[in-house]
């Protein structure tokens, strides 16, 4: 099993890479586990307290749980990812059912921080957006997708999303072997994974 990381800041097109090393890979070859499922159980917390969780630091995720599948996985084990509710802040009932596959996507903003995580990746992708770019795509998706004002973005990209962008996730671009500059499409780094991608699984 190949395990590919894919990080980077909040809003940098981590999503639109890893669609586009997929597009033309073969759907049954390939799986995706993304850290944003793996934010840490809060039910003992009310939904003011969970509100206030500072989701942006290396503490929300809950990372041995991503190391455990990630080893079911390479073992043929079938695992169960959590589904996390960003409008609740916490995960619910539901989970998604994974197979094993010869190529697995591990992707999220935090992904390097955490040692053992990190070295399992054969291939490791940190995606580098502009960060008045990634601020405008934030604010697209929270409003759409998250029920989220403008205000509360806003103050939420000041007071976390900068500072944790800037402490945690920025140095992790140091751990990556391929950096892909998303202010266009780049055409070159995606072939070289996919090159890399299809080695393995042929």
């Amino acid at each position: 099993m190949l395990i590919i990381g894919i990080a980077g800041g909040t809003g940098s097109g981590k999503t639109t890479v890893v669609h586009q090393i997929m597009n033309e890979l073969p759907e049954t070859e390939v799986g995706i586990i993304s850290q944003d499922s793996y934010y840490k159980e809060t039910q003992n917390l009310s939904f003011d307290e969970r509100a206030l969780i500072n989701f942006d630091h290396p503490r929300a995720i809950d990372f041995d749980l991503m190391v455990e599948h990630l080893i079911d996985l390479k073992e043929g084990k079938t695992i169960e990812q959590p589904v996390y509710s960003f409008v609740t802040h916490n995960r619910t009932q539901d989970t998604i059912v994974t197979h094993p596959r010869k190529v697995m996507i591990v992707e999220g903003i935090l992904i390097f921080t955490h040692q053992v995580l990190r070295e399992m990746f054969d291939v490791k992708i940190f995606v580098h957006a502009d960060s008045d770019e990634r601020l405008i795509r934030r604010l697209k998706r929270d409003i759409s997708e998250r029920g989220r004002d403008m205000e509360e973005v806003l103050n939420r990209y000041q007071s976390t999303l900068k500072p944790m962008h800037q402490q945690f996730i920025e140095p992790t671009k140091a751990f990556a072997d391929i950096i892909i500059p998303n202010d266009k499409y780049n055409t070159v780094a995606i072939d070289v994974v996919r090159a890399v991608i299809n080695q393995r699984i042929t």
